[in-house]
């Protein structure tokens, strides 16, 4: 029964042990009573306790009660024995806030420990007032046992000391006066950085000046400071304590990046810093609510940032950058803190100076990058830029363009690079050292008389300029272009004594320009020649044909029967693999005489030379019939062509090249109207059914002097609130016999013939005056208009300089028109459409991709190609199937990622356009929102819709 009252009173509820009693001498001014203090967690309101053995040896047991009503449970004993024949005076100490032991992950900030605490003997102790710690004095009694229980505001009592009084004042008073001095050099520092950001303005200096001020912060928090300024309670301590610390981090990796100018490295790294530093200041809000978990990925973002700032800086270095050189002693002195400041939150160095010590550790890091920023804000002032001669500068311009020096020493014959230029060349150093002579061995065959003859007029006429191109052979056997711009130097008889200059490497430039030639005369998909150097090698053949029998071509139109079946059944992808192994197997019929060109999408045209017998010619027809025949195997699919081939041959000697690819083409369609596979050559019967078409040409021509063309408007509305936002300018003929002819019937014409431009000037000035005509009547609307652009007008050279003269002509602003293409218009020439599109940009006018949806490219052209707008094919918008929605819906958010409008057009009901209004879908246009209207007609709408519009 003895002994199960005995576990009772130490294992039950709300009891605990004795404790071991702490010896107090008169010699003891400070004493840790932390090892040997016992916690108690979630013991409740009553908390009983068996006391130490008093000098009678008796145990004795106390209950001790909660003070407050949200205690949570917690105690803290520990007992007390005055060994000495004399009362003693004591202070009990716990610090609220300790770095040391205060974990690198979810740390402890600190906070109230200890309520209240209760004696086995006596009364409760009195509390000291102190802003940083709970502090009780204390009475022992000579020879008195006394065993205390303290409530505990939380579990954790990170240090408890058992002070002399008047020692404890010494220290704190001392502690005091070091922290006043940080303080006032941090505040120093960080006032006197701001005030040079202030006079200066380089950004360094705002950078460093934050991280001043975040260090100021930090240690104001830390050394208690702030509760001196402003009324804070122990909750709100931590809060404070946290947020410093988020401070900290983000003022290092500001000036980090800043400092090191990182954004000039890679643009990758300011996103990366950006978001850095915006994650940083989530931390802010974050501490609120949770201040450890701020603290914790604060505290590590500063290790993060120191680390990588090592790698950057040794990176940096080797690089010769002598930002991050000038860095080091600063950011070593920044690891020696962070290993520092790692020991002591861990607990491996615990002792009460290695806190403040750290606090004014990064003052000293401040105050040294303060140094370190300074002598780079103030190198090459004014007082420095009067130091240099004009050959100095001209020598500083010199090595900064990069250029190598290119001197000829006339008189001993040595030519000597700077910096030596063999190396470019993969040749051993000094290789391309001495006489001038030693660089035509390697000078390409072509080049080396040049070469020489440009020096040797140099020197006869002792004045001019050398400007030389040539061509110099790697140690690889590959050829660079080597560009030399010098001028001789002349002594005091007149003769040239030097040449100085520079040299440089133009091979990219030589090669991009050669690219681009080829790119414009060959097509970028087979490398076969295109339409125009087709038609000018076969006038060049008609050109020989009389003079002998020898040269009689034949041409043959060669085009691929079900070819857009293909490509909307596999893809685009699969139709030009499949164009490329036709081209192979064209290519391998063919003669080095023959000729073989593509003219556009699936047509072909071959120049047949090396046969001129009839029978042969038409054989050679068949075959290539034949070739085209064998079946292509594509994803795992047998895929088998033909193909509609239409053929003349030369006759008349006073046929064109333009005509006789005609005639071949007129056959080309005769055959695929009468099934395709087949060969047809041409008869003069076939120019009958192109009698209209010529005739329509004709009659277009007289249109355009007799100003029988006009633009009609159709209405583009906003689909939120149905206002009118701009209208599309559609072009119209009315002929005087036949009435109006549709735009699909004339504009085909147009574009094949040289009327093209004239149509589509017409059509941008004529809408871009109507636009200022509505301006002067209705104000300055809120309102565009799109006009169409054929693809012959976007390979016109002039085609800027047009639209900028009609700009000015007509005064119109360029935002309010926004020009639109097809993507069939951009596929044609990709390259050549990117150039003049962004061109066309910059002239400030906006550009649409019309009948976006019909074709299989124009995904991949939205992200190569500047356009603002994309408008969606009536044909996807009046979709019936089940995945009309969800097709709609990709496309507006996808633009809406773009940041480009939407346009959907042919819209049909009411309730078609609120739901593409719902899916984002800005624009609408068709028969629903109005016809089209002449211009007069679009003023009277426009003065209606907006009658409070005032004149601009």
């Amino acid at each position: 029964m003895l002994a199960v009252m005995a576990l009772l009173a130490v294992f039950g509820t709300g009891q605990a042990r004795a404790a071991e009693p702490v010896k107090i001498s008169r010699e003891d001014t400070a004493l840790d009573l932390t090892a040997t203090t016992e916690i108690y967690s979630g013991r409740g309101e009553a908390f009983q306790v068996s006391t130490a053995p008093g000098t009678d040896g008796i145990v004795r047991r106390i209950e001790v009660r909660s003070s407050t009503e949200n205690h949570q449970g917690d105690w803290a004993v520990f007992a007390l024995a005055n060994v000495s024949e004399e009362q003693l005076e004591r202070v009990i100490v716990a610090p609220h806030f300790r770095l040391v032991k205060s974990n690198l992950f979810w740390p402890d900030l600190g906070s109230q420990r200890i309520l209240s605490i209760t004696p086995s003997e006596g009364f409760a102790l009195d509390r000291q007032p102190s802003e940083e710690a709970d502090v009780f004095r204390i009475t022992l009694n000579p020879g008195s046992v006394i065993t205390f229980v303290a409530e505990l505001a939380s579990p954790d009592l990170p240090q408890m000391y058992l002070w002399e009084p008047d020692a404890y004042k010494d220290t704190v008073n001392a502690f005091t006066l070091y922290r006043g001095i940080v303080l006032g050099i941090a505040g120093l520092l960080a006032v006197f950085l701001t005030i040079l950001f202030v006079v200066k303005g380089t950004s360094m200096l705002p950078a460093t000046a934050a991280l001043a001020w975040a260090v100021l912060a930090y240690i104001c928090v830390d050394f208690g400071f702030l509760s001196k300024l402003i009324s804070i309670t122990a909750g709100d301590e931590r809060i404070w304590r946290a947020g410093a610390e988020v401070f900290l981090a983000a003022g290092l990796v500001i000036f980090l990046f800043t400092y090191l100018n990182l954004n000039r490295w890679h643009q990758h790294l300011s996103y990366v810093t950006l978001v850095w530093i915006m994650g940083l200041g989530l931390l802010f809000g974050v501490a609120i609510y949770d201040p450890s978990i701020a603290a914790g990925i604060a505290r590590l973002s500063f290790a993060l940032t120191a680390s990588l700032g090592i790698v950057l800086i040794i990176y940096l270095g080797f690089n010769r950058y002598d930002r991050a050189i000038l860095l080091v002693p600063a950011w070593a002195l920044i690891i020696v803190w962070l290993f520092g400041a790692w020991l002591t939150v861990t607990g491996k160095l615990d002792n009460d100076i290695i806190q403040p010590a750290l606090g004014g550790g990064l003052v000293l890091i401040v105050l040294l990058i303060g140094f370190t920023v300074m002598q780079h804000a103030f190198a090459g002032g004014a007082y420095s830029q009067g130091l240099f001669s004009d050959l100095e500068r001209q020598s500083l311009a010199l090595t900064g363009s990069g250029d190598t020096v290119w001197d000829w020493d006339v008189t001993r014959d040595r030519v000597v690079t700077i910096p030596d230029i063999s190396g470019q060349l993969g040749l051993s150093p000094g290789m391309m050292h001495g006489p001038a002579r030693n660089w035509l061995p390697r000078l390409h065959p072509d080049d080396r008389d040049r070469f020489r003859a440009t020096l040797d007029v140099l020197l006869e006429h002792r004045r001019g300029r050398l400007n030389h191109e040539f061509r110099v052979r790697a140690e690889d056997g590959h050829y660079h272009w080597l560009s030399i711009r010098a001028r001789p130097v002349l002594g005091a008889t007149g003769e040239i004594i030097r040449c100085v200059g520079t040299i440089i490497d133009i091979t990219e430039q030589k090669n991009s320009i050669d690219r681009l030639l080829h790119d414009a005369l060959h097509d970028n998909l087979t490398g076969l020649p295109n339409r125009q150097i087709f038609l000018d090698r076969l006038q060049a053949v008609l050109a020989l044909a009389p003079n002998g029998d020898t040269v009689r071509p034949t041409v043959l139109a060669i085009d691929i029967d079900r070819y857009k079946l293909v490509n909307d059944s596999l893809g685009i992808a699969a139709g030009d693999n499949i164009l490329i192994a036709l081209t192979r197997r064209l290519r391998r019929l063919l003669k080095p005489q023959d000729t073989l060109a593509r003219l556009g999408g699936d047509q072909f045209g071959l120049i047949l030379m090396s046969e001129r017998d009839t029978a042969k010619v038409a054989d050679f027809a068949e075959a290539v019939s034949k070739a085209i025949m064998v079946p292509l195997n594509f994803a795992n699919r047998e895929i088998v062509l033909t193909a509609s081939i239409g053929l003349v041959s030369w006759v008349d000697q006073q046929e064109s090249a333009t005509g006789l690819l005609a005639d071949a083409e007129l056959a080309m369609y005769r055959a695929k109207k009468a099934g395709g596979n087949r060969v047809e050559p041409f008869r003069p019967a076939f120019r009958s059914t192109g009698t209209d078409r010529l005739q329509l040409e004709t009659d277009l021509r007289r249109a355009i002097e007799r100003k029988e063309l006009f633009l009609v408007y159709q209405p583009i509305v906003r689909l939120v609130d149905a206002e009118i936002a701009g209208f599309e300018a559609l072009m119209r003929w009315d002929h005087p016999k036949r009435g109006n002819i549709s735009p699909t019937e004339f504009i085909p014409i147009a574009e094949t013939s040289d009327l093209i431009n004239q149509l589509g000037m017409f059509a941008f000035e004529r809408a871009a005056s109507d636009l200022m005509d509505w301006q002067a009547i209705a104000g300055n609307l809120p309102i565009f208009v799109s006009v169409n652009l054929s693809s012959a007008q976007l390979l016109n050279h002039e085609l800027y300089n047009d639209l900028r003269a009609v700009l000015n002509k007509t005064r119109c602003e360029p935002g309010k028109i926004k020009i639109e293409l097809t993507e069939s218009v951009v596929m044609e020439q990709p390259e050549q459409a990117r150039l003049v599109l962004a061109k066309i940009k910059e002239a400030g006018l906006k550009l649409a991709l019309d009948d976006f949806g019909t074709g299989h490219s124009s995904l991949a052209y939205l992200t190569r190609f500047p356009f603002d707008t994309i408008k969606i094919d009536k044909s996807l918008v009046r979709d019936t199937s089940d995945k009309r929605s969800i097709l709609l819906r990709s496309v507006v958010t996808m633009a809406r990622e773009l940041d480009m409008q939407v346009v959907a057009e042919g819209i049909e009901s009411e309730e078609d356009a609120i739901e593409l209004a719902k899916m984002g879908c800005d624009f609408g246009q068709s028969f629903l929102f109005g016809p089209p209207i002449g211009s007069d007609s679009v003023q009277r709408l426009l003065k209606e819709r907006f009658p409070l519009m005032k004149r601009a």
